[in-house]
């Protein structure tokens, strides 16, 4: 029999996974049940998915057999506290949120429960998405299986253990901002030179896109195919110096550790 699965919540990132469970078939639509409070979005997603659709929490509770959380971290407490009653005994609790710990859930649920914590990234809006997962020890390989599945759909998996999970927003949840303002910056440098601002970023942002594959694809190190483009005496190794004096590198690295020690304390405070 084929599961059912639930999202509470329809933000961009609720609508990703349904739109990637769709296109993937790993259920049939009539299969997902979404809920929130606004009917335009419930709306939409019904038209353009086929899926079903509810205000209300605990219809999705009782329904499914896999429960996505993908509501803001502040009020996870009070989305479990309304369906903890109503959830199915073996029903798997996928979180999305940052800083909301395993411990958290189980124990805002108070009982024995499966929760996978995942960690996706807005990329999976165009199926290019990054999600970093990690569960308890009540989930079976199955069922972990079957949620990896389902964040694969809109993107690359990675299990992790949880106490490395604090540091995932840095390296992909939040750096598609970093990477959109170093797109900007190069965009506005070729500007600078006199190109079109439509042009300049296109080719920019397809810079960004083929310089990513080549690491994924080649499997070489960033370093190596940096030195592959860095000709001696050139501009680009010229390029790369200005970068360097300007302590590029560190910034980046800095700004990573910042964003590190907010998820840390938003994880204390959960």
């Amino acid at each position: 029999m084929s599961k059912f699965i639930g999202i509470i919540g329809c933000g961009n990132m609720a609508q990703a996974i349904a739109e990637g469970i769709v296109k993937s078939n790993i259920v049939e639509s009539k299969n997902i049940i979404v809920s929130d409070m606004d009917e335009e979005k419930l709306n939409y997603m019904k038209k353009k998915h086929g899926i079903n659709v509810t205000k209300d929490n605990g219809e999705v509770a009782l329904n499914s057999d896999i429960i996505i959380l993908a509501v803001k971290p502040n009020v996870y407490g009070v989305v479990i506290e309304g369906i903890k009653d109503k959830v199915k005994d073996n029903v798997v609790v996928v979180s999305i949120a940052a800083g909301i710990t395993i411990e958290f859930i189980e124990k805002k649920f108070g009982k024995n429960i499966k929760i996978v914590r995942t960690m996706p990234n807005t990329p999976a809006l165009v199926g290019e998405g990054m999600t970093a997962l990690c569960h308890n020890d009540f989930c079976s390989e199955e069922d972990t299986t079957y949620v990896i599945n389902i964040f694969k759909s809109f993107g690359k998996v990675e299990v992790i253990s949880e106490k490395l999970m604090d540091v995932v927003p840095a390296i992909s949840g939040s750096s598609p901002a970093y990477v959109y303002m170093f797109i900007e910056a190069l965009a506005d440098g070729g500007v600078l030179g006199g190109l079109p601002r439509d042009k300049a970023y296109k080719m920019a942002a397809q810079a960004v896109l083929g310089a990513a594959k080549m690491v994924l694809e080649t499997g070489e190190h960033p370093g190596a195919l940096k030195d592959k483009v860095c000709s001696p005496g050139g501009t680009t190794i010229e390029a790369v110096y200005s970068l360097e004096k300007n302590n590029f590198r560190g910034s980046v690295i800095k700004a990573m550790k910042k964003c590190t020690e907010k998820t840390i304390k938003m994880s204390e405070n959960s």
